[in-house]
């Protein structure tokens, strides 16, 4: 819950680096949240929690473009890289292996090593 929170504190942080662990345990807490809220959504079938599940997605939605353009800072690539996304298929799987690499071992243009 602590890495969540973070990046929830650095809600429009762009500059810096993010490790691994922050990112992807973002990512988890981030998923566990939204598929109890889908559930909720769907088991009550109520406008209270559609409209809890869609206020969720976008609040969420700059910390999690933050998170993603600091994780790629952390391996040296510029955040526009972000968009390779919007390649079908191929861009998701290039961004996936962009955000498993670990990070660069010294401090980089976008910051210092922050597992040190």
């Amino acid at each position: 819950m602590h890495w969540y929170l973070r990046v929830l504190k650095n809600y429009v942080t762009f500059e810096g680096r993010a490790r691994r662990k922050e990112y992807w345990m973002f990512y988890l807490i981030n998923a566990i949240i939204s598929i109890i809220l889908i559930t909720a959504e769907r088991a009550t079938d109520t406008f209270f929690f559609s409209l809890l599940n869609f206020l969720y997605a976008l609040a969420i939605l700059l910390p999690s473009l933050a998170v993603a353009v600091r994780r790629l800072h952390d391996t040296g690539r510029s955040g526009w890289w972000f968009l390779i996304n919007l390649i079908p298929i191929i861009g998701a799987l290039v961004f996936l292996i962009f955000t498993c690499l670990d990070s660069e071992p010294n401090d980089n243009k976008y910051g210092p090593n922050p597992k040190h």
